[in-house]
């Protein structure tokens, strides 16, 4: 694997955003999630979300893969509005993968039976549906877990998994929702090694959202701080971590990556 960010994406010569979000809206009742949002994913670029807990950065996810349908507002995939598009066709048409923070895998199956449960939804042929799964089991260092059920993997062990799962079909577009939650630090490290390896050798887009927010500045190229529904801070980590905005409503005095 690759030294985490060994570069960095400062900046666009030409913006060419693979995710657009325009004036989205979310209500959950009475109770407005998300007010207004307006965001971009630039094609090739990891990107983070940070938040307090509560503040819609997992609504924003569900909208974006079409869990959730906005209550107001449009979400572009490639310039091409897909708010009315079900989920299942964003995922194959659009190539979107989402990993949840919890679950992912089916607790009975093992490591081998998990990736070929998903081979068999994408893949027709039986030899490429093999030669994929061996394949992703070497990238993801998943050899000797191969025959254990996902409920008896580590944090790390089962996070390479659903990565690995995320990763059969063709993804282009990459969706982590909390991926450091709950692992020990040499995971994380891992699993940052990973994200930013698909980044620069399978030129993949991918979007984080995380708690530690010092993992997850570690390994992005841009960086957005929501807070009571709206975007308030954006920018590089070294911009976001000086930025008065983000300061006030996320890190506190004295934050440092």
């Amino acid at each position: 694997m690759t030294l985490i960010k060994k570069f960095r994406i400062k900046s666009f010569k030409e913006e060419k955003p693979i995710i657009e979000i325009k004036n989205l809206t979310i209500t959950y009742g009475n109770r407005q999630i998300v007010e207004q949002l307006n965001l971009s994913i630039q094609n090739s670029e990891i990107c983070g979300l940070l938040g307090p807990n509560g503040a819609g950065k997992s609504s924003i996810y569900h909208c974006i893969i079409g869990l959730v349908k906005p209550t107001y507002g449009e979400i572009f995939i490639n310039g091409i509005d897909v708010t009315n598009i079900p989920t299942h066709l964003r995922c194959t048409k659009f190539g979107i993968s989402w990993v949840p923070q919890y679950g992912g895998s089916w607790s009975d199956l093992t490591t081998f039976e998990n990736l070929m449960a998903i081979a068999e939804l994408h893949i027709n042929n039986k030899e490429e549906r093999l030669l994929k799964i061996n394949s992703l089991i070497r990238k993801f260092e998943l050899e000797n877990v191969i025959k254990l059920k996902s409920k008896y993997l580590s944090g790390g062990q089962a996070r390479k998994l659903t990565l690995a799962m995320a990763m059969v079909k063709n993804t282009k577009i990459l969706i982590l929702d909390e991926p450091f939650a709950a692992l020990d630090p040499q995971s994380v490290r891992m699993i940052q090694q990973i994200i930013v390896s698909l980044q620069m050798f399978e030129r993949i887009s991918v979007s984080i959202s995380d708690h530690s927010s010092r993992d997850l500045l570690s390994c992005v190229d841009s960086a957005m701080v929501l807070s009571d529904g709206k975007i308030v801070a954006k920018g590089t980590p070294q911009q976001l971590v000086k930025n008065t905005r983000a300061i006030e409503k996320y890190f506190g005095e004295g934050f440092k990556i």
